[in-house]
């Protein structure tokens, strides 16, 4: 494989078809994922926050998932630091780091090198420099399929046993948490208590989701860096533009 040099990074919205993307390019190219997701980082939430399998990784390394207990703080300061780190092992290792998620502060966080502290401030070429060293592209989807998709995963999340995983999470955690919250499972605990049906629960978790889709595709738009691509024609894309990760 050719020898990299920057990071490749995909982005778009929930349901958006990201993470299967994402390593079927891995597959090819020799990569390793990195997640950008901010609720992906949680430990034990797994079904409500979409991760991906040991059988849907198949076999690629993923990290940045599984980081921190849901009672534990993780910022985007916190997530740059870890991703650059991981950025410089897989470079090193000859892979292809490839950062994929939705959470637009993460990703812009590492990607025009944000600084946290007052004390630490970048100047303007620290922040060009770090641009130049990824390429973004983001997935397209027409607003009627992406619903469509935000539909078919929520049912399958209720047919792939979010009941129990939510009944495990709130024997642990108390639901002002901030990672609890912010997920599918206020909704199911609803349910569970016996204040909503099933099939309100569903529709409510479309609707919250069709919201957070909508958030993340304002945020990306507003980013004149990002080629955007129909998922089908992401790969093709990548492809043609390889010699932007090996410069």
């Amino acid at each position: 494989m050719p020898k990299w040099t920057k990071t490749l990074v995909i982005v778009g919205p929930t349901a958006s078809g990201k993470t299967g993307v994402a390593i079927e390019l891995a597959k090819q190219l020799g990569g390793e994922i990195i997640s950008a997701d901010s609720r992906a980082i949680y430990r034990g939430l797994d079904i409500g926050t979409a991760k991906p399998t040991p059988a849907e990784q198949g076999g690629i390394p993923h990290w940045g998932i599984d980081l921190v207990d849901p009672d534990q703080r993780f910022t985007a300061a916190d997530f740059k630091n870890y991703a650059r780190q991981k950025i410089v092992e897989i470079l090193a290792r000859g892979h292809l780091p490839i950062v994929v998620g939705g959470t637009g502060l993460y990703v812009d966080a590492l990607v025009y090198d944000y600084q946290f502290t007052p004390a630490a401030k970048s100047s303007q070429s620290d922040r060009q420099q770090a641009e130049h060293n990824f390429y973004t592209v983001g997935i397209k989807v027409d607003k009627a399929e992406l619903r469509q998709r935000i539909q078919q995963r929520a049912r399958q999340m209720f047919d792939n046993k979010i009941v129990q995983e939510t009944e495990q999470l709130a024997a642990r955690y108390d639901f002002q948490l901030q990672s609890m919250r912010s997920n599918i499972y206020p909704i199911v605990w609803q349910m569970i208590q016996g204040q909503l049906t099933e099939e309100q629960a569903i529709h409510a978790f479309e609707q919250d989701d069709w919201h957070l889709a909508k958030r993340q595709i304002t945020w990306f738009k507003r980013n004149p860096d990002i080629v955007w691509a129909e998922r089908d024609e992401i790969i093709n894309l990548v492809y043609n533009n390889l010699a932007l990760l090996q410069k």
